[in-house]
């Protein structure tokens, strides 16, 4: 695998990897709602990793640098499970500080836990939209 800054080539098979999993995901809510071109909007102005294998586009993390803020991280429903969302937060914690912050919806029962095995820290909930999320912090390393 191989973690890399995105290029503008990349960014067809992000579309439709973002809009897939999104669905995948978020089954709870109106799904019909989401399009290949919120990649675009709601990734603007944000760094993003992608993780590569093979020339594969498998998953890609994005962050606000001006607040360390993780918004998104999403990996290929077919390779998850393999370490490709922790090297991806890896190499954020690289080019970020700390604390680094992200809100995840708590009915998003798999990424929580995730979250929390690599050591985030609830620091609070809030209600979205999309239901109750709670916003999880980062101050060290991760293993």
């Amino acid at each position: 695998m191989k973690i890399t800054e995105v290029i503008q080539t990349d960014f067809e098979a992000l579309r439709t990897l973002f809009l897939e999993e999104r669905q995948r995901t978020f089954s709870w809510l109106d799904t019909s709602e989401f399009h290949l071109e919120d990649f675009d909007k709601q990734t603007q102005g944000e760094v993003i990793l992608i993780a590569k294998i093979n020339d594969t586009i498998v998953g890609f993390i994005s962050v606000w640098m001006p607040n360390n803020f993780i918004h998104h991280l999403y990996i290929d429903n077919q390779y998850q499970g393999q370490n490709i969302g922790t090297e991806l937060l890896k190499a954020v914690i690289q080019i970020t500080q700390f604390p680094i912050t992200l809100k995840c919806l708590q009915n998003n029962k798999k990424a929580v836990a995730f979250y929390r095995r690599k050591g985030f820290i609830e620091k609070s909930k809030g209600e979205s939209p999309n239901g109750t999320y709670i916003l999880f912090e980062l101050s060290k390393e991760i293993t």
